[in-house]
This record gives structure tokens, sequence and C-alpha cells, in this order.
């Protein structure tokens, strides 16, 4: 299978009320990627929904645009995962502003590009601190809540390089693989309180912030072999397949590269 012969994205499915009067809590949903995407989405679905971001402009300008759709039911407060006492207060105000916290989407991520020989302490640290721990961090913060409540799902941003390997992504690789790790340990701890930990892997979701963190090159390259930019993919698959579907499972990775492992041998 080539680029040229994969099929035109769907159509952006149309809201179904799937989390009317469910409440969502979203990290890293400023900006223009997944986070953003699944917020949007579930607040089409009917969700109240409180979004975060490290990025406090960013954070602004999405969430003028979620409450373009339903102006009362959009929250935000600012928050560094990387630091405990940020995640403690961001949880604390979820359920404060919300009344409870039924989803929990661990979307904070951060990537980049380095071969092994070349990368440094510091770089490796950074990726695992926040595509790794801040997931650890979030998660046991609002197990408590949700336990109690005998209730509640958690959907962890995994990756499909938490699968296959990609020259100069040996930490952000090692930290989804690490994502998924966990969530299979969660859920199994969980389970037996009512709540329902997932992860969803994603390809390569194409946005502006990108070149930030990735060469033109790696860029250039994942534009010629992956079936990228469907957000209608991207937002229906993470939204239903990490929200609907694990409400009948107890851990499981939804996989979206069925086209890039396809594409990866040509």
């Amino acid at each position: 299978m080539t680029v040229e012969t994969l099929p035109s994205p769907p159509a952006y499915p149309p809201a179904r009320d799937l989390l009317r009067g469910k409440t969502v809590l979203v990290t890293a949903a400023a900006g223009t990627g997944i986070g953003f995407a699944v917020a949007k989405r579930c607040v089409e679905e009917g969700a109240n929904v409180l979004v975060s971001d490290v990025h406090e402009r960013r954070l602004g300008e999405a969430v003028e645009r979620l409450r373009a759709i339903a102006p009362e039911r959009v929250h935000a407060r600012s928050c560094d995962v990387t630091k405990q006492d940020d995640v403690d207060a961001l949880v604390g105000t979820a359920i404060a502003t919300l009344g409870h916290v039924d989803v929990l989407i661990n979307n904070a991520g951060l990537g980049g590009t380095a071969t092994i020989v070349e990368m440094t302490d510091a770089e490796w640290s950074r990726v695992i601190d926040v595509s790794l721990t801040s997931v650890m961090r979030m998660t046991r913060a609002i197990l408590p809540h949700m336990q109690a409540r005998k209730t509640g799902a958690i959907v962890n941003n995994a990756s499909v390089l938490g699968w296959r390997a990609q020259a100069g992504q040996a930490h952000y690789a090692a930290a989804k693989a690490g994502v998924m790790a966990l969530t299979r340990c969660a859920a199994i701890e969980a389970a037996p309180h009512g709540v329902r930990i997932n992860a969803v892997a994603p390809s390569i979701a194409m946005h502006e912030f990108l070149a930030k963190t990735t060469t033109p090159e790696l860029l250039a390259d994942l534009a010629r072999r992956e079936a990228f930019g469907r957000p209608a993919e991207v937002v229906h698959g993470d939204t239903e397949a990490g929200l609907s579907q694990a409400k009948q499972t107890l851990d499981v990775t939804y996989r979206s590269e069925e086209h890039t492992s396809e594409l990866q041998s040509h």
C-alpha cells in the first residue's frame, strides 16, 4: 500500500450524547494536537470538561474555542504535570469545580529526536518525566477519589512507538512503552474498586507544535510514510475507543497503526 492509495478520511462523526452528564479532566489540552481534539469531542458529546496545560496563553485560547461550543461546560486550570504540587492542585480544582471526576485523560507528552550516543541525561529524563512519570502522578492523585466513588475511567495516551522501533526516539519509545506497562498494572489495582484504566496508542497526529521538538527531515519522512492528518479518526478513536469501548474491558491498549504498519514495509 502506498500513501497515494490510502482511502480518504472519514466524515467527522456527529455527536451522539455519549458523555452527557459526565465530567472529564484532560491534561495537555491546549494547542492543536490530540489533547485539544479529545477535549473538543468530549464537549460535543455533552460532557462537563476541565482542561489543563502548562502553556497558559495557549490554554486560554483553547478555552475560548471550546466555550464557543458550550460556554457553561468548559473550565480550565494551568498545570505543570512534572510538579506534584501542581498535579494535586489540578485534581483538587477539578473535583471542586466539576463536583467529581468521571474520566481522566492523561495526554501530556514530550518528544524530541536524538540518537542514544548523542542523548544527554537531561534530554532522557525530561521526556521520561513528562511522558511517563506525569501519567503516574496524575493517576496516583485521582485514584483515591475514583476508588471512593467506586467508579471512574482513566485513559492514557500511549503511542505506536511503544511497540515499534524508530531511530532517534529511544527516550520517547521507552516512555510510551512504560505508559502501556503502567496502564496494565494500574488497571489490575483499580479494577476491584470499579475503576477502569485503559490506553490508546495513536500514530502521529500532525500539528504545528511538532516542529519545536522534531526535525524537519523526520517530519518530512513521516509525512511520506504515515497515515496521519485524520482528526476525525484521532478524535473518534481516542474518545470512543478509550471511553465507550473501555466500559466493557479491564485493560486494553487500542492501536491506530493498521495503515502505518503496512506502509513501513514499502
